[in-house]
């Protein structure tokens, strides 16, 4: 996984879920480059995630069919 060291920086339009947190404890994804980067909305300004679209959207489709498996 890649890190932009900051977030806030990039020309993207920054997405979060509707029913977020109403204390913007959430994450913000956002397209770039042919990537998907991730963010903390409580650090607008620190490090974005990079990933790549298929990875991320594995990760969703996993999250919507309950499928994650606790860390121990």
């Amino acid at each position: 996984m890649a890190f932009h060291p900051n977030a806030s920086v990039l020309p993207v339009r920054w997405l979060k879920a509707s029913p977020s947190n109403p204390n913007d404890n959430c994450v913000e994804l956002a397209g770039h480059a042919g990537t998907v980067v991730v963010r903390d909305s409580k650090d607008p300004d620190g490090p974005a995630h990079v990933h790549q679209p298929d990875a991320v959207g594995a990760f969703l489709a996993a999250v919507a069919a309950d499928r994650l498996v606790p860390l121990a």
